[in-house]
């Protein structure tokens, strides 16, 4: 039986909440991002945490805006997965847009909320705002491939 590439159980510490880990950690999302949470938020809607460290900072000591632009990247696989849409594996990102509007602090979640706008036979059509508290952080909209069926 094959091992699933995500660890999508629930967090103890953060009830509500999904893990959105892969289970190789050695790849991009464990050794860049680290720990990462998802849960459903119904109506087409998903949300995902991430926990910025110092090793997520710049020279400014905020988020590294290549830090946001992963984790927004991230986030819309991980709220396709919530939408019932994709598997982890072979689908892949088409465009990003992204509009930085605020630094990210280290030391406090960062979250993206998701929305799910269109789905057609291959694309996901999403946009989403990442928040810290109430503070805005970057605005985005995006466009992913689905994976071919086999």
């Amino acid at each position: 039986m094959d091992t699933p590439a995500f660890d999508s159980s629930p967090d103890p510490d953060n009830p509500g909440w999904l893990n959105w880990q892969m289970t190789d950690a050695s790849r991009y999302n464990g050794t860049v991002l680290g720990k990462m949470l998802v849960r459903s938020e119904g109506d087409n809607k998903a949300r995902l945490r991430m926990y910025p460290e110092h090793r997520h900072s710049n020279l400014r000591n905020a988020v590294h805006g290549g830090v946001t632009l992963g984790f927004i990247d991230v986030a819309m696989f991980g709220a396709s997965r919530m939408f019932g849409l994709i598997e982890a594996g072979a689908a892949v990102t088409l465009d990003l847009s992204v509009q930085f509007i605020g630094a990210g602090v280290i030391g406090e979640p960062l979250e993206a909320e998701v929305e799910l706008l269109k789905e057609t036979g291959r694309l996901l059509f999403m946009r989403g705002i990442v928040m810290q508290g109430e503070s805005r952080v970057a605005a985005f909209s995006g466009t992913i491939r689905k994976p071919t069926k086999k």
